[in-house]
């Protein structure tokens, strides 16, 4: 049984549709374990309306935050704390898709960063990466602090605009698998994700 956790080098890069696009190719189940904000059209629900495939199950939030801030605060403020130990991988014997929220640095409360929590799951990672001003940077300085964590890395999915000069830098210094280049999509459905999966090789 297959289980990836799903990070970026960021906020905002894609990693709900990279997400979907990897659930809908693999017929995994989806699990994204804290949403924070956004609870009517949270990334589960927007997940489970890109899925065209009969197979995939999509485990509900252990934590649903109220505030579209970083976990630690929106949990504050709805006057409860994050505990990662509560936090444990669904019972099931699919291949799971695990998606992260924002970074590796976010934090969950006063102790914990996602990191951990990627690190009490023992699940294998995929990091998204999209190319921008500072990207080479970000995508490296992710990939270093999975290194110097032990933390097993599947590989690399650039999502978004290419930029071969970006790409072979990255994949030339960290020596991180590539597992795809997904160009963005102009119109996201089932139909175009169900496509995308030919990008990805894993």
């Amino acid at each position: 049984m297959k289980r990836y956790f799903i990070t970026g080098i960021g906020t905002g890069i894609g990693k709900t549709i990279i997400s979907a696009i990897l659930t809908e190719k693999l017929n995994a189940d989806y699990w994204k374990p804290i949403q924070s904000g956004d609870l009517d059209v949270s990334d589960s629900l927007l997940v489970g309306q890109l899925i065209s495939n009969p197979k995939t199950t999509i485990h509900p939030e252990k934590y649903r935050l109220g505030q579209p801030l970083s976990p630690h605060l929106s949990a504050r403020l709805d006057g409860i704390e994050i505990d990662k130990d509560l936090i444990q991988l669904p019972a099931q014997a699919n291949t799971l898709i695990v998606e992260g929220a924002g970074g590796l640095m976010v934090p969950l409360n006063d102790r914990d960063l996602i990191l951990d929590l990627i690190k009490s799951l023992g699940v294998k990672v995929i990091v998204v990466s999209q190319n921008y001003l500072g990207s080479i940077n970000h995508t490296l300085l992710t990939l270093e602090v999975l290194k110097h964590y032990q933390i097993p890395v599947e590989g690399l999915i650039f999502n978004g605009k290419s930029n071969s000069e970006t790409e072979e830098y990255i994949e030339k210094y960290s020596g991180v698998k590539i597992l795809g280049k997904v160009p963005a999509l102009n119109v996201i459905t089932k139909e175009t994700i169900a496509e995308a999966g030919k990008y990805i090789t894993i």
